[in-house]
């Protein structure tokens, strides 16, 4: 889903006249959204490949991968669950899983397509900023210009993807020196529904979170990502979509690695120690 991240220089805390000129609100700010929408694509087609650790909270577990980005898409490695390191017989079955990768055309068939899906979803849902919804400014804060957002009633969303996001407001945050965006907000204001309900509906009150980054003088990328939605499907089936991701220790890695490559800076001896908050619920 989607890859998304967001820092102002120091110079600017110590001249408050210059922040002031700089972050003195937008005059349009449906124009601004239309520009950092096209800042996002434009530069993520021409992005760094970057290693990280992603913390993931579960119910039940607390895991953390390292994750190598490829040119075939990121391959990640378990490296702890619940802060312990991991058993011999799990790091064994960790190799074993990305050997199959490794030794499976369509098992790279599929992970390469799951990319270029993640890819293409999270440029429909960027592209949507601009028309589906309107915004007024909600001030300025650490070098960002605030912007909330309500759907825009005017616009017709065409898929289902559209149809929940339109149905959101919210706030976003825009680094104002760059033009990227910084944090993304949005609640579900009303249930939505599928097939008049019929076939299934999404509960209001389920929200999500983004932050982002700034990691070099192009690259943004995603250091927590919330998602907590609830509804039913067909059949009365409950559905929860319950995510809960921190993020960090980015590092630049050759751009263009094939997944060969990616996985051998992944093998334990390679794997460089992470540092990392103390637990996801401290950060939090």
């Amino acid at each position: 889903m989607m890859r998304v991240q967001w820092i102002i220089p120091t110079m600017l805390i110590s001249a408050p006249f210059a922040i002031h000129a700089q972050v003195q609100g937008p005059e349009n700010p449906t124009q601004l959204v239309r520009e950092v929408v096209y800042n996002e694509l434009h530069d993520h087609q021409r992005h760094g490949y970057w290693r990280y650790w992603i913390e993931k909270q579960a119910p039940q577990q607390t895991k953390t991968v390292e994750q190598i980005e490829t040119a075939d898409g990121p391959v990640t490695m378990l490296v702890s669950a619940d802060g312990r390191p991991l058993s011999v017989t799990d790091l064994r079955e960790e190799e074993e899983r990305l050997n199959h990768l490794l030794r499976s055309p369509s098992e790279q068939a599929r992970h390469r397509q799951d990319y270029a899906d993640d890819e293409k979803r999270i440029g429909r849902i960027l592209a949507l900023l601009p028309e589906a919804f309107l915004y007024e400014e909600a001030g300025t804060q650490d070098g960002c210009y605030r912007l909330r957002f309500r759907p825009n009633p005017d616009y017709p969303p065409h898929s289902i993807e559209a149809r929940i996001f339109h149905a959101m407001s919210g706030e976003l945050a825009i680094d104002a020196r760059n033009k990227r965006l910084t944090r993304l907000d949005g609640h579900l204001q009303e249930n939505v529904d599928f097939g008049y309900g019929i076939l299934g509906r999404l509960y209001k009150g389920g929200w999500f979170s983004l932050q982002r980054t700034q990691v070099s003088s192009t690259d943004w990328k995603t250091e927590r990502l919330e998602i907590h939605m609830n509804g039913r499907a067909l059949f009365l089936k409950t559905i929860s979509r319950e995510t809960s991701e921190l993020r960090g220790g980015f590092a630049p890695v050759p751009s263009g690695l094939t997944l060969e490559q990616g996985m051998k800076l992944l093998v334990p001896a390679q794997t460089t120690a992470m540092v990392r908050p103390a637990s996801f619920s401290s950060a939090h």
